[in-house]
């Protein structure tokens, strides 16, 4: 579920926090990736026990539509088809979801009024109320979860939720809704570790992340070292934080992943800068890590290998 940039971002953060810091260790932030990981997995679990839950608000408007005095017909006739369907069904009897869900007490960081809220903004779109109207397939409840999902991202209330348990939600967001949305089109399922299958594989998490993050710690005077000489008439220290250790960090992949291109590490790298640092930071990052490619190529520094990658 995590992509290489994703990981690139949770290790520039870790290493930020180990500036301010000087007590955390090698151990200690190792521990704290760890647990990014899992906080990614936990967040994409929590939105999809959010959306269970909205849905499930239908069984109680069903019940306070029966109990009018003076009912109309789409009163009588309401059905809780929101969350009586097969699709939701199968959501929420995943093992995986419910056994993360009551280890860690989703329930409790619920207001369960304010999914009521929620609920009843969604009930009066056009979407919803032509959902009601006639009856449905499965086909018919995909696009009416993808649409709810879709209102959902737009809310206030729902990030609100999303934001005040899970400090990581903008730095996954992206992530998040790409997930959500395919177990939502890959529903109903009866398969075993469904969910499982979304948690980060081990060639993104370890191989490449936990490396990342051992490798610029282990390796950090070598690196200082050679951007030293490149920056010339640059005070190192008063460069913005975030964008040495970027540099760092793609002088690090360069060297240590002869796998990936320098040319993909460069970019991904002033990407992250340019959501992550000041406004000017691209183009300087830019001006350094190009100088310094160049420089380690030329002296054999970086070797890659695999299809194409020889000679770069």
């Amino acid at each position: 579920m995590l992509s290489r940039r994703n990981v690139r971002i949770k290790v520039m953060q870790l290493l930020y926090s180990l500036k301010i810091d000087k007590q955390l260790d090698k151990k200690s932030l190792i521990d704290l990736y760890d647990k990014g990981i899992y906080k990614s997995y936990h967040l994409f679990l929590f939105t999809l026990f959010i959306l269970i839950q909205v849905c499930k608000i239908a069984l109680e408007e069903k019940e306070r539509r029966k109990t009018k005095l003076l009912p109309k017909d789409e009163d009588r006739n309401f059905l809780p088809k929101l969350y009586e369907n097969d699709l939701i069904n199968s959501l929420e009897q995943l093992k995986t979801l419910n056994e993360v869900a009551e280890k860690y007490e989703f329930h409790k960081l619920l207001d369960l009024d304010l999914v009521r809220e929620i609920y009843r903004k969604y009930s009066r779109t056009e979407a919803y109320k032509n959902y009601l109207s006639r009856e449905s397939d499965l086909k018919n409840h995909r696009e009416i979860l993808l649409d709810l999902f879709r209102f959902l991202r737009k809310d206030d209330v729902f990030n609100e939720l999303l934001e005040n348990n899970f400090s990581n939600l903008e730095d996954d967001k992206s992530l998040i809704v790409g997930a959500v949305k395919k177990v939502i089109k890959e529903l109903p399922t009866e398969e075993m570790g469904f969910l499982k299958s979304y948690f980060p594989d081990e060639d993104t998490w370890i191989d490449f992340g936990k490396k990342l993050l051992l490798n610029s710690l282990e390796n950090d005077e070598e690196i200082a070292g050679l951007i030293g000489p490149t920056l010339q008439n640059w005070d190192a220290d008063r460069l913005a934080a975030v964008d040495t250790i970027l540099i760092k960090m793609a002088l690090v992949e360069m060297l240590h992943f002869p796998s990936i291109p320098a040319k993909v590490t460069i970019n991904e790298y002033l990407e992250i800068s340019k959501n992550y640092s000041t406004v000017k930071s691209k183009e300087f990052i830019n001006g350094i890590l190009d100088a310094l490619y160049k420089e380690l190529l030329d002296s054999g520094k970086i070797v890659k290998e695999g299809r194409g990658l020889k000679d770069e």
